[in-house]
């Protein structure tokens, strides 16, 4: 209970009150729960959805990518900005790292800010209604890669969070995690695998662009992956329900 906790403290912004140790133990077993954090949060975005579908298309998109920024507390889409900053700044390693860590936004996260958002608002309202377990699913895909690459790639930095995360040791708990929930995508349907399997393709792509750019991952480019993910399986989820 006390990685759900933890979880949910800090990956997202739903009130707990309960007070968990942020210790190595806890983030390992917090890890475990990063696809159902996102199921969470998720549903709660359809909400808009189910309920204003037929009513305004493009309220219930705006609404539901609201929430979802809400209750991240944006921080996946502070780890966008920082990463694009950063990459695309044409600076040498060290100078990249030092532009990541600055809080101020430059010109090339917000560009990346404004056509992610955009990129998940068409996404959304392409989506039929009958499709809104789209929304739940793409943000536990996002979360699951996330937790993938925490596990199997290495850190660009000797400190930070990304290094906490890692040295968690949190194998067991991602490997199980991804087990139960691959399960539950084949129970609901088996077609619903191809926008995870995007998903991963997606985070594979920015693992090796984030090893060109600075040896290694970071806290922002995990956060990255997170945000780019989500909609990359959204896209595929329309391709399914509209192809498939």
């Amino acid at each position: 209970m006390d990685g759900l906790i933890l979880a949910l403290q800090f990956f997202t912004r739903i009130p707990v009150g309960k007070e968990v140790s942020f210790n190595e133990k806890n983030i390992g077993r917090s890890l475990f729960f990063l696809p159902f954090i996102g199921i969470i949060i998720g549903c709660i975005a359809a909400l808009p959805i189910i309920m204003l579908h037929s009513t305004s298309k493009m309220i219930a998109s705006l609404l539901s990518i609201l929430v979802i920024a809400t209750f991240t507390g944006g921080l996946h889409l502070d780890g966008l900005a920082d990463t694009f900053d950063g990459f695309l700044s044409g600076r040498k390693r060290d100078r990249v790292m030092e532009i990541m860590k600055d809080s101020t936004l430059g010109s090339f996260g917000a560009l990346a800010l404004i056509f992610l958002i955009l990129s998940k608002f068409v996404a959304v309202y392409e989506l039929p209604a009958s499709a809104w377990i789209a929304i739940p699913l793409s943000l536990a895909n996002a979360r699951l890669v996330a937790g993938y690459v925490i596990l199997a790639k290495k850190n660009a930095r000797e400190d930070g969070l990304g290094v906490l995360f890692k040295s968690s040791v949190a194998g067991k708990n991602i490997i199980m995690a991804g087990i139960i929930y691959i399960g539950i995508i084949m129970f609901i349907n088996p077609w619903y695998i191809l926008p995870l399997a995007g998903s991963l393709v997606v985070g594979e792509a920015m693992t090796l662009w984030s090893y060109k750019k600075i040896d290694g991952l970071t806290g922002d480019v995990y956060g990255a992956i997170i945000e780019l993910c989500e909609v990359a399986s959204m896209i595929i989820f329309w391709g399914v329900t509209v192809w498939i």
